[in-house]
């Protein structure tokens, strides 16, 4: 099995790999996983092929999770691998430790994790734990030391900085006027990044996460 594989398969899901490494057993990850693979959108169409799926339609809670451990479980059990998910819990598996020990995935300036492909619009859907010792291919270097880094400044109350997060800050913005834009088109912060902006997100699925982070009232 290659990764490059895996990769091929999840693309008709419009899945891809971001990352994955050789677990130790500090990193929390099943007994028995030989490598551990990092899984999220592939873009550009990932939104719109995930909202044509059954899950968006039925009008059940959490369509995308539901979609996720659907598509992703059948994956995993096809391979003899084993399922996780960042979401589900408690208890919850290490998703941010998991997705810096890959490599491609590190801290921004604003603390916010940055990947070397999807910038700050980073997120994972699920991982697959393989019992096969897999190659992996070394990661690029991080993206943010050649980067004027205009995450410092894009976010207009100051709530996301190298001091961490102030969510009252955040909160108390999108409950005004001004704070619709990231509302509807995704936190300012996470747009400003070079790397984001050529990751080809759609703005509808920033909404939904939004949507679910701080609902408008």
């Amino acid at each position: 099995m290659r990764c490059e594989d895996i990769d091929e398969r999840l693309s008709a899901h419009r899945l891809e790999v971001l990352g994955g490494f050789h677990p130790g057993p500090e990193d929390g990850a099943p007994e028995g996983c030989e490598t551990l693979l990092m899984i999220g959108p592939r873009e550009p169409g990932f939104w719109a092929h995930v909202t044509a799926e059954p899950e968006f339609a039925d009008g059940a809670p959490d369509p995308l999770d539901r979609w996720s451990r659907r598509v992703i479980g059948r994956l995993a059990c096809d391979l003899r691998a084993k399922a996780l998910f960042p979401f589900g819990g408690p208890p919850w598996h290490p998703f941010i430790g998991w997705a810096k020990r890959t490599g491609r995935a590190q801290a921004s300036p604003v603390t916010l994790l940055v990947h070397d492909r999807a910038g700050l619009m980073v997120s994972y859907r699920g991982a697959l734990a393989l019992r096969e010792r897999i190659a992996l291919p070394d990661p690029p270097p991080a993206p943010c030391a050649p980067c004027p880094r205009p995450c410092e400044t894009a976010c207009p109350v100051g709530a996301l900085s190298a001091a961490g997060y102030d969510v009252e800050a955040c909160h108390a913005f999108l409950e005004t006027e001004g704070g619709r834009d990231c509302l509807e088109q995704g936190c300012r912060v996470r747009r400003a990044c070079p790397v984001s902006e050529t990751y080809g997100r759609r703005p509808e699925q920033s909404a939904f996460h939004m949507r679910s982070f701080h609902p408008w009232r």
